[in-house]
């Protein structure tokens, strides 16, 4: 599923207007952003959470000369399943 028609089907369920939906969708990604930009955590009970995490540095190798090359420590975003999310997946209810 691409973008829109994600904003298809939630615009569907809800009732809305597709513009609406955009907007809403827009929303959520901007305040999922902020919020892992500042450093914090955002839960969703039922769904998940966003969170980051620390990686650290490390020594990797160019695939094609086998040069080693330093990887420097990032901060990156990482979406951890609740439970309703798992058991959807895995089929049961």
């Amino acid at each position: 599923m691409n973008k829109t028609e994600f904003i298809e089907a939630m615009a569907t369920r809800t009732g809305c207007s597709k513009a609406d939906a955009n907007r809403a969708l827009g929303a959520l990604i901007e305040i999922i952003s902020d919020t892992l930009q500042k450093g914090d955590s955002l839960s969703l009970p039922g769904f998940g959470s966003f969170e980051v995490r620390s990686r650290a540095a490390r020594t990797g190798r160019n695939p094609k000369t086998g040069e080693e090359l330093k990887i420097a420590a990032a901060k990156v975003p990482a979406f951890k399943p609740g439970a309703a999310i798992k058991a959807a997946v895995n089929g049961k209810k």
